[in-house]
């Protein structure tokens, strides 16, 4: 699904740049839960958003489902493929945009008919039911926000989910509801997962494999299995399942 090679990203020129992603290479296969895991500034989040178009500057190759990625501009086809569900569902959301709002112009946006059918089918989907349609974020719970979110990045129907940080925003009681309602869509939509998180225990819950970061490169890519079993090589990869299950 999806292929990148020598991807670098940087922010400023000459003595102000900064190199955020160094080399990277990494393949992600149809149907996979992939997880970026490192502390803040490791570069795993600019990942997504140089395939998204977010990062200015890039170099390298990245070709999704077959087709190269060329610059920052993506195309309709691109966004009915992919997906980014971000950190704050607040921040993402309009705040004087009525659910109904978001989820009808997204399928507008989409080329999508049947706009009401369609915002029902997506309210259910995240486990959401009608009586949330016309509502404010602000008259929503963190964990509500969250979903409506989910089912925006749904609503063209595609075949890859790029989730930054999608439960650190939220609270701990609600985080493990939206990791399962994940795993669930994942498994029903036969979807391609890309997901960025500084919890190794997160990321372990919900992928098949880790690429562990640190100052912009991959140090470590490790399989689920292997890590639950302690079996890192890298020092930092080690420090971290330390911390994590003592």
């Amino acid at each position: 699904m999806l292929n990148v090679t020598k991807l670098n990203v940087w922010f400023g020129h000459g003595r102000d740049r900064v190199d955020a992603v160094k080399s990277v290479d990494l393949t992600v296969e149809k149907g996979e839960s992939f997880g970026l895991v490192g502390e803040s500034g490791s570069g795993k989040s600019t990942i997504l958003r140089a395939i998204t178009g977010l990062a200015p500057h890039w170099s390298g190759a990245m070709v999704i489902d077959g087709s190269k990625i060329v610059g920052t501009s993506r195309d309709r086809v691109f966004f009915r493929k992919v997906q980014m569900v971000f950190q704050d569902p607040y921040a993402s959301l309009h705040p004087r945009h009525t659910v109904d709002q978001v989820l009808s112009e997204t399928l507008y946006l989409h080329g999508i008919t049947d706009i009401e059918s369609n915002i029902l089918r997506l309210l259910d989907n995240v486990g959401l039911t009608a009586r949330f349609r016309f509502r404010y974020p602000h008259q929503l719970s963190g964990g509500q926000r969250q979903r409506v979110a989910i089912a925006r990045a749904l609503a063209g129907r595609p075949d890859m989910l790029l989730l930054d940080e999608p439960t650190s925003a939220l609270d701990v009681s609600v985080q493990a509801e939206i990791l399962n309602l994940l795993t669930d869509l994942r498994n029903e939509r036969h979807l391609t997962y890309i997901m960025v998180s500084h919890n190794l225990a997160v990321v372990a819950h919900m992928c098949d494999r880790v690429a562990v970061m640190r100052h912009g490169e991959i140090v470590e890519l490790i399989k689920v299995d292997q890590l639950r079993l302690g079996h890192a090589h890298h020092p930092y990869v080690k420090e971290l399942l330390e911390s994590t299950y003592g």
